[in-house]
């Protein structure tokens, strides 16, 4: 079985949350990307996929949350999401998100696609 490590983040802003489009699978889910060698490590990747995605720079709380899904039958996808808040920086669409909303977190749970993505918002928002 071969596990694919990849990272996120849960991004605030004022008591509202980051939901993001992507256009190639049409839906509404949390920032995230594979690690890649330039990484340090997976806070590194984290924060570095977001900015990728969004624009936007931030720094981690330390909460974070791990979930790991099946791809299919020979891969396994391992994500941990860091609790995020934006420092600096502004959404500009490009190829992988075309647009973010910034929602109340009752909202937000309304938006996303994936249940999964509602379970790591609740936890990381308790």
């Amino acid at each position: 079985m071969t596990v694919i490590e990849a990272a996120g983040g849960l991004v605030e802003r004022d008591g509202l949350v980051l939901v993001a489009h992507r256009p190639m699978y049409d839906d509404w889910t949390l920032p995230k990307g594979k690690l890649d060698r330039t990484d340090a490590d997976l806070q590194a990747c984290a924060l570095r996929e977001v900015w990728e995605e969004t624009g936007y720079s931030c720094s981690t709380s330390g909460q974070s949350i791990v979930v790991q899904y099946a791809i299919d039958a020979t891969r396994h996808k391992r994500v941990t999401y860091w609790r995020m808040m934006v420092d600096d920086g502004e959404f500009v669409p490009n190829a992988e998100v075309d647009e973010v909303r910034w929602l109340l977190p009752s909202e937000a749970r309304f938006l996303l696609t994936y249940e999964q993505d509602r379970e790591i918002l609740n936890q990381l928002l308790r």
